[in-house]
């Protein structure tokens, strides 16, 4: 039984490193990062799970950390510099090659170096002889430029500083000549900036979002840019999120988790049947009702973990689901004749659902007394720690001045919903104002002020040699040019805009060593990218 929860959790933990920091967007979150990071799993991931291919040791001896001293205030420079951390493979490099550039996101860029090795930019540098890039976001790795994450300090962290800290590195950065092969004459690499040389700019998700602006509001310098899962369209309720899961989800566990959801809501409408409920899922030491549905929600973050790479996706949405839909699980009618001493009027699957959960709480918090510190939300003090180590403040920090892409049930009370009806968007913002009262020189608004998002395009983003590349089943979808509520527009060489069959998020980012051993629907994407990539290049006009 232990070697099953086990596996749970880690099913769990590498689809939060998978796919970043986005799903860091509430308090609960917060919470599970915290408690993972106590157990000290993600160490015991980083050297024997699936996550290896993203976080092995050797990549960083084979790309080594460059630094470039990158302005903090670009509208002061008198303000100072900090070290922005950088990433180059030039094995593919040939003189009158392109750079192609990974934006680094809101995480680690070291996190993006299997994507330097084996993904997007060695695939693109291969076609094209060119030079691959990952540039790290500021404030996050190891590009702080603070000694704290206070309100105050966090103020040089928005769009507008991010996207003009890519444009001065593009326009200022000398690569040292140690990093390309000998055979190469120091005189076609002694100025590769965007002046002189055509630079591509890839991006994924809010990545993705920023290379759709970069090539917006640096045409003189962005050549080419591909935005893969871009959200950009900014928005405070992003209840559609789950939507997507919900539609996308196999038809039986989408439908169990509804009227899990549905019955759940009801018990707790019930005050004398809240303690047993919350007994049952094993968190009867946890005061709000809040609080406890919002850990029962957290299973279908997994979703958008899932990947066509098993060594680098998540397949713990498909493990919550067996176990809902397992109608012979024997301990789960063992928790029925429990569940009927206690007075619990319910179906069989919440008691499924109730064992997958309390695995889940039994290897984070096990014992009653700690589960409010553990998964109470409603503590601020919880959250207003200032130090380095608090990264987790940088994305919230975005999301609750710019971003917003809070995920509360549906606004609609006859809609569907994955998640319970507590979870609105009061409890999934209030970490805003917990984690960042106003300082000296900042105070965050009252709500995101998306309109800095999206008034840089949003749905209707197009511009030449700007592509697109989004998945069928992705859940930030709708924050996406291919939204529903997007107006429509042409695949075409010169604005591609593709979407990948079955595809979550972006998956055209990571490949594989040997190419044609991916599946063939990313074998096409990878294909048209090049495609596109190489198009564009002709067009290149030499300064």
């Amino acid at each position: 039984m232990g070697l099953i929860r086990g596996k749970l959790l880690l099913l769990l933990i590498y689809s939060l490193g998978y796919t970043q920091a986005l799903l860091l967007r509430n308090a609960q979150s917060v919470n599970f990062e915290r408690l993972m990071a106590r157990r000290a799993l993600l160490q015991n991931v980083e050297s024997n799970g699936p996550q290896t291919v993203l976080t092995n040791e050797m990549l960083k001896v084979k790309f080594p950390a460059q630094t470039f001293p990158q302005l903090l205030d670009h509208d002061n420079t008198s303000a100072g510099t900090f070290e922005q951390r950088y990433w180059v493979n030039a094995h593919h490099y040939r003189p009158g090659g392109p750079v192609i550039v990974i934006d680094g996101g809101e995480t680690s860029g070291e996190d993006r170096l299997p994507f330097l090795d084996t993904g997007i930019a060695e695939i693109l540098a291969e076609a094209t002889h060119g030079l691959g890039i990952v540039l790290e976001h500021r404030y996050y790795g190891e590009s702080i430029p603070v000694k704290d994450l206070s309100t105050d300090s966090l103020r040089w962290l928005n769009n507008a500083q991010s996207l003009a800290d890519s444009a001065y590195f593009m326009s200022n950065v000398k690569i040292s000549s140690r990093l390309f092969p000998k055979d190469i004459p120091e005189s076609s690499i002694a100025n590769l900036t965007a002046l002189n040389t055509p630079w591509i700019y890839y991006g994924g998700s809010y990545a993705g979002a920023r290379a759709a602006h970069m090539r917006k509001l640096y045409p003189d310098i962005v050549f080419g840019a591909i935005a893969s899962s871009a959200v950009t369209y900014a928005t405070i309720n992003n209840w559609e999120y789950m939507d997507i899961i919900r539609i996308a989800a196999p038809q039986a566990c989408s439908t169990l988790i509804q009227s899990s959801m549905t019955q759940i809501d009801s018990l707790l409408a019930n005050s004398t049947l809240r303690t047993p409920l919350k007994a049952l899922f094993g968190l009867r030491g946890l005061q709000h009702d809040d609080d406890f549905v919002s850990v029962l929600s957290w299973p279908l973050d997994s979703f958008q973990g899932k990947n066509w790479d098993p060594k680098v996706g998540s397949t713990g949405f498909e493990e919550f689901c067996a176990k809902l839909v397992d109608e012979d699980d024997i301990d789960a009618m063992e928790s029925e004749r429990e569940a009927t001493r206690l007075g619990l009027p319910v179906d069989l699957v919440i008691f499924r659902y109730a064992k997958y959960i309390r695995a889940l709480v039994d290897q984070l918090c096990p014992n009653t007394e700690e589960q409010e510190d553990c998964f109470g939300t409603h503590n601020a003090s919880k959250f207003q720690g200032t130090s380095l180590q608090e990264t987790w403040r940088l994305w919230i920090f975005q999301v609750c001045t710019e971003w917003g892409y809070f995920i509360p049930a549906p606004p609609d009370p006859e809609w569907p919903s994955m998640i319970s009806r507590l979870i609105d968007l009061e409890f999934e913002s209030k970490i805003c104002r917990q984690a960042f009262p106003p300082g000296k020189h900042m105070t965050i608004p009252m709500w995101p002020n998306v309109t800095v998002v999206n008034e840089l395009g949003g749905f209707g983003l197009t511009y030449p040699r700007l592509a697109f590349i989004d998945g069928e089943i992705d859940p930030w979808r709708p924050c996406t040019p291919h939204s529903r509520w997007a107006p429509p527009r042409n695949d075409t060489i010169s604005k591609p805009f593709k979407l990948i069959p079955g595809g979550v998020h972006h998956h055209d980012q990571n490949g594989l060593r040997k190419h044609k051993k991916e599946p063939k629907h990313i074998q096409e994407i990878h294909r048209e990218e090049i495609e596109f990539v190489q198009a564009w290049l002709k067009e290149w006009i030499p300064k």
